[in-house]
């Protein structure tokens, strides 16, 4: 990847789309402050993990404690529905659903340079720029059907002023 193609991830005017973002949502009832929390609780079935991981501080903190917990049968095969779940929550918060709608669709890839290449895309020379960013195919989904729903509401008495 060119050095004047490389992108910035989910940072600045763009931060809102990071799953670090402080935006609560629920997990089997417990709230939790990020989408990160939730999900790295998600990956347990063991309520003292999921509670410490609840608890951490920051989402860099909940992502390392994921990390490290017993990971629950067939966490791999239910990991994309599970962020799926947590986003839709997320952005059925009006305003960062507005701010969602926002984003150009082909601006929505979580470049990053930790190597991530399941969620995002890697801008590191190793990697180049490679990725199946399966964080961005997601936010494109609930974009595209928020821009549905409100095309939808246009001249009802539901639309928005």
């Amino acid at each position: 990847m060119d050095r004047k193609e490389r992108k910035t991830g989910f940072q600045g005017e763009r931060r809102f789309l990071s799953n670090f973002f402080p935006s609560p949502v629920h997990l089997e009832g417990e709230a939790y402050p990020t989408v990160e929390h939730a999900f790295q609780a998600a990956k347990t079935l063991d309520p003292a993990w999921r509670e410490r991981i609840r608890q951490a501080p920051t989402p860099q903190e909940a992502r390392r404690l994921g990390r490290l917990v017993p990971l629950r049968p067939g966490w791999e095969e239910m990991r994309v529905a599970v962020m799926e779940a947590l986003l839709r929550q997320k952005f059925a918060d009006p305003s960062l659903r507005r701010k969602l709608l926002q984003v150009p669709e082909e601006e929505l890839v979580e470049w990053n340079t930790w190597h991530d290449t399941f969620w995002g895309r890697c801008t590191c020379t190793r990697c180049g720029g490679r990725g199946q960013n399966h964080l961005g195919i997601l936010l494109r989904e609930i974009r595209r059907e928020a821009l549905k729903e409100d095309a939808s509401l246009k001249g009802t008495d539901l639309e928005a002023p």
